[in-house]
């Protein structure tokens, strides 16, 4: 069986939690499968990869645009695949025009759903209404389409209600428990001003709306003055996200000594090093159907903070391996807490507990570790895609 994977991101252009889930992926797959990856960008060096380049046509282009052209490119060299699985909306309309011009089947993941993420008006301008048409008939017409939880596989079916629910299948994202680990590196710390003998809370995610970092920067202004506040943050969506958070960053920084900001991609033993340093891994999202960035802080040996939406309680363990922060959401699809201050309340208050207590948190941090790796292996992940596979080619 071969199987035609379509994607924008690919390693070593990876900047958010789908491009890790389809490095992963095509590993865990590549073990009892054909596996072509077809991904956009510089051209690649991996046997059976190819890498499209935007049109010198619509160089500058609005970006919505500018995939399209890149799609039409995988669509014509899909000929011959058994499958077709494509990634986020960028790849939505390779897969399914494959579908459409080769008799392909086409299957789909859902890492995230345009409908529920508005912000990103801001940063395609007229160009987020095609990709949201993109996202809607690729998702109708695709033979089977995969949510990464439960939580996901609710939301799509909401959002797009003429999809029938028997070709809605939930298969985690997972997570390599060799190469995440708990990682003793002083040279790291030291580079980044990170001392180990505080406490310390850690956040890792792109600078968006749905990160929820500024109500992280308002939660823990609040907490105890020797705790670290270390931000693994870059990769804004648009300049004015960025001027915010930018803001919120300086002024935490006149006020309290330990907000050390990363701005720059860490290489995987650091940002491992970086984790084991830490007390305990926040995720303030306000929306995430799952969040590999929580597997990989679990799997480094640390509990987890993160907000109880989406898949994240299908991931981390109430008061076991982290715990969950309530939030009631505005169902206008920005998911923006009802009481933003309530929110950043119990938020700071779920991090001072968990700061306050180092050997519970210790303890909650081994518990994570061991369920990531019981729970979320790239072996079973492929298995179960795998199976996605074989019912739309029996």
């Amino acid at each position: 069986m071969r199987i035609d994977l379509l994607t924008k991101e690919y390693p070593p252009e990876i900047y958010g939690g789908a491009g890790v889930h389809v490095a992963e992926l095509v590993r865990a797959l590549r073990i009892s499968l054909e596996v072509q990856v077809r991904c956009f960008g510089a051209p690649r060096n991996e046997a059976d990869v190819t890498a499209y380049a935007v049109p010198a046509e619509l160089a500058g282009a609005n970006g919505a645009l500018a995939t399209l052209g890149v799609d039409l490119q995988i669509a014509q060299d899909t000929a011959g695949a058994d499958v077709v699985h494509s990634h986020t909306w960028y790849a939505n309309e390779a897969g399914r025009l494959s579908q459409q011009l080769h008799g392909i089947p086409h299957v789909v993941t859902a890492h995230s759903l345009e409908p529920l993420r508005p912000w990103k008006a801001e940063q395609l301008g007229g160009g987020y209404r095609i990709s949201s048409e993109i996202e809607k008939n690729a998702f109708e017409s695709a033979d089977a389409v995969i949510a990464v939880s439960a939580g996901m596989r609710a939301d799509i079916l909401r959002c797009y209600p003429d999809i029938d629910p028997a070709r809605v299948h939930v298969v985690h994202n997972g997570i390599d428990c060799e190469a995440w680990r708990p990682t003793q590196d002083a040279a790291v710390l030291e580079r980044w001003g990170i001392d180990p003998n505080r406490p310390a809370v850690v956040f890792v995610g792109r600078i968006t709306r749905q990160k929820g970092l500024p109500y992280l920067l308002k939660a823990v202004a609040a907490l105890p003055a020797e705790v670290q506040i270390i931000l693994c943050a870059g990769a804004p969506d648009t300049p004015e996200i960025m001027a915010e958070v930018h803001s919120l960053v300086v002024a935490l920084q006149e006020s309290r000594d330990g907000v050390i900001w990363i701005e720059e991609h860490l290489p995987r033993h650091d940002l491992c090093a970086v984790l084991t340093a830490s007390t305990v891994f926040v995720c303030p999202s306000v929306y995430e159907p799952l969040g590999i960035v929580n597997l990989e802080a679990m799997a480094c040996g640390i509990p987890v903070v993160g907000t109880a939406t989406g898949g994240i309680p299908e991931v981390v363990d109430h008061e076991k391996t982290g715990w969950l922060v309530p939030i009631d959401q505005v169902m206008d699809g920005t998911g923006t807490p009802v009481n933003p201050a309530k929110f950043v309340t119990d938020l700071s208050a779920a991090l001072r507990h968990a700061v306050s207590d180092p050997a519970t948190a210790k303890t909650m941090g081994a518990a994570a570790r061991t369920r990531a790796i019981e729970h979320f292996s790239w072996a079973s992940i492929a298995a179960q895609t795998k199976a996605v596979y074989d019912s739309v080619t029996a």
